[in-house]
């Protein structure tokens, strides 16, 4: 009796980095995705809609971040006749484009390492 067996598919590696403060989450992908939808639109609800979440939920993690971070990252403007918004701060920009490169150097020295495992070979 023989055993056949199918090719198995690629394997490869996936990875998410999340920056804390103490034991919170302070950053990771969908906190700084927020961060740069609000930069672009200049609202936490068009942020929030554009990421299928609920206003509720975007303003809480919002502030979390800015709690948790010890200084605003994004700044909020209540409503009122102009209406309201939001932006980004110099330092929230500053924590964007510092998650943003360790993401990019991580990943490259994952897949360095993962390209000489016996993971990276084929079956």
């Amino acid at each position: 009796m023989s055993i056949t067996m199918a090719r198995r598919p690629a394997f490869r590696t996936k990875f998410r980095l999340w920056i804390y403060a103490g034991d919170e989450k302070l950053l990771g992908p969908g906190r700084v995705e927020i961060m740069e939808r609000i930069h672009r639109t200049g609202s936490i609800q068009k942020a929030a809609l554009e990421m299928g979440m609920s206003y509720r939920q975007a303003w809480k993690m919002v502030t979390e971040i800015n709690e948790r971070a010890g200084e605003p990252y994004v700044e909020k403007h209540l409503g009122g006749k102009g209406g309201g918004g939001a932006m980004v701060t110099e330092a929230g920009l500053n924590a964007i484009t510092a998650y943003k490169a360790m993401e990019k150097k991580l990943q490259e020295q994952i897949a360095a390492e993962f390209n000489k495992s016996a993971f990276a070979k084929p079956a």
